[in-house]
């Protein structure tokens, strides 16, 4: 099997072409590539390689905007760059099959339990909208022209040095600054990142195309996840902090801004569980992921 692969610098990205390393794997993005562009400035006329399969994990994420411009460009990396590869694919390098790295914050909520494929999508943020844009450009593109598509929406990845709140939480724990909300009983849908890679890796052509969301089944809650954490970096469990000074120091955010680490709005997030099915995956895929309790590593030395 011949891929190309953007966004394999990232996080996510790195680990994917880890395990296609017996693979013939082209990627393509700004720097360390063997195609080196900006998908933002993609000419059409650029000759890509003739690949099987696609794998399009470029994009902007992480960031929350400060700015009009800041979230007008998630726009321009995550739906024109995407635009202008499958304006390039058009020019007789059509892959056989596109799987597109999605997210579940297409899905634009905070809390509910097992949310499926078939949920509204009612993101406002910029990057939540981006994404729906994105998926819907790749599914008229991909029937038009007879590809085979797979778009995966994921949640929290876990994987060595993971970026986001994931690392943020990390960082947290190993300088001693972090706590749980109540009982930290909330549970989140999570990931790993090499369940993902393994899932891409052993895709054949037989695939179905479609939606599917991706979890590891259990959804820890973030007390589980906490000390999972604590343990690999030889700390003591961290404390709890009660609901009741959680409250008054989120009241006060909302007066702070943006400033604050805390408002009212976090703080329902933080304490809500939000959960995400992924059965539909499971029977069409073969899907059948590690519980990230069982599989996480938070990096190479645990130091």
């Amino acid at each position: 099997m011949k891929f190309l692969l953007t966004g394999s610098t990232g996080f996510l990205g790195s680990t994917i072409l880890k395990a296609l390393a017996e693979e013939e794997v082209y990627t393509l993005g700004r720097q360390k590539c063997s195609i080196s562009v900006d998908l933002k400035h993609l000419p059409k006329e650029l000759v890509l390689p003739k690949v099987d399969f696609v794998i399009h994990i470029a994009g902007k994420a992480h960031v929350v905007p400060k700015t009009l411009s800041e979230g007008n460009d998630f726009f321009e990396t995550n739906v024109v760059g995407t635009k202008n590869l499958l304006a390039n694919l058009e020019n007789g390098r059509l892959p056989k099959t596109f799987v597109f790295i999605s997210s579940v914050a297409v899905y634009g909520l905070a809390t509910g339990n097992n949310i499926s494929e078939n949920a509204d999508l009612l993101a406002k943020d910029p990057y939540g909208r981006s994404k729906i844009e994105a998926e819907a450009m790749i599914i008229e593109w991909a029937q038009k022209h007879a590809v085979k598509f797979l778009i995966l929406r994921l949640p929290l990845i876990a994987g060595l040095n993971p970026p986001g709140n994931l690392g943020s939480m990390i960082n947290g724990i190993k300088k001693g600054f972090y706590f749980n909300i109540g009982r930290g009983d909330a549970k989140k849908s999570i990931v790993l990142a090499s369940d993902i890679a393994q899932l891409i890796k052993n895709l054949s052509d037989n695939i179905h195309s479609g939606i599917y969301n991706l979890t590891d089944g259990y959804h820890p809650s973030f007390f589980e996840l906490s000390i999972n954490i604590s343990k690999q970096l030889g700390k003591s469990t961290p404390m709890n902090l009660p609901i009741s000074i959680a409250s008054l120091l989120a009241f006060a955010g909302d007066f702070l801004g943006k400033k604050s680490p805390l408002n009212s709005d976090k703080l329902r997030k933080i304490t809500s569980d939000l959960t995400f099915d992924d059965s539909k995956a499971r029977k069409a895929l073969g899907w059948n992921p590690t519980p990230v309790l069982n599989g996480f590593k938070i990096s190479d030395t645990n130091s």
